[in-house]
């Protein structure tokens, strides 16, 4: 599938992997709305050449609903990724008690059901338009899973509840869109070098990535977007994840 002339939506898109994703698009010629929260915007400045910075919270229906209006405003939508998400850590029982309700509770809602919100307006935005060839393809969808949704650690009960779930949307969504020419894929980063790794401290940094068969180091952003845009450019990528983690198996803690 082409994206050039297109338009398309990167949530998460003022840092990280959302950041550098919403540049590789608009580079392939597509116009770019990244939505992210009006405070991550304010931090960044000015956006990439070709993307339109937006603020707004994915898991607001209403809120996503205009960032997908403006993006549908300049060209047809036929791409839409899912960058966005927090982390936290917390253990199901500590010696401070069970885990914090509302904070796993937070932890799935931006995550999932965030994730979810963007997938289903995107997708309806998707189906409106005109397919772009012979087999009636308009579009395609990526969200952002993590290896912690099979290889969750201790302390990331709700990370790995919240990305386990992005990975089991995976197939359901490409099956139920398959009859609007949509295509949804999946992909699960093992440990990229983005401003979450920033505050780790660099000693555990280095044990972080001594664990990573080969390449031997962190993923970098700009790896996780030329595979949004290799994905784009495969049409028979469709209901699968594919790990992005330099064959990392993350160890319990």
């Amino acid at each position: 599938m082409k994206i050039i002339g297109s338009s398309a939506i990167v949530t998460g898109a003022a840092s990280g992997l959302g950041a550098a994703t919403a540049a590789a698009v608009a580079g392939a010629g597509a116009q770019v709305v990244g939505l992210d929260l009006a405070a991550g915007w304010d931090r960044v400045g000015a956006p990439p050449a070709g993307v339109t910075p937006y603020g707004g919270d994915i898991t607001d229906a209403t809120q996503v609903a205009a960032a997908l209006a403006v993006a549908t405003a300049a060209a047809p939508l036929r791409l839409a990724v899912n960058c966005a998400g927090i982390g936290t850590a917390g253990r199901v029982l500590s010696r401070k008690g069970p885990h914090d309700l509302d904070l796993f509770t937070r932890v799935i809602s931006v995550n999932l059901i965030g994730t979810f919100n963007m997938l289903r307006l995107a997708a309806e935005a998707m189906a409106a338009t005109d397919p772009i060839d012979d087999q009636g393809q308009r579009g395609l969808i990526v969200n952002t899973a993590s290896i912690a949704a099979f290889d969750g650690q201790i302390g990331q009960i709700a990370y790995s509840a919240s990305k386990g779930g992005v990975v089991g949307m995976t197939l359901p969504a490409a099956r139920d869109l398959a009859q609007f020419g949509i295509r949804v894929m999946t992909i699960a980063p093992g440990i990229l070098d983005t401003p979450m790794m920033a505050g780790v401290a660099e000693e555990f940094q280095v044990a972080l990535a001594a664990n990573i068969p080969f390449p031997q180091r962190f993923g970098r952003p700009d790896e996780y977007a030329a595979l949004v845009l290799s994905i784009a450019a495969q049409d028979y990528l469709n209901g699968e994840v594919i790990r992005l983690d330099g064959s990392l198996r993350m160890p319990p803690r």
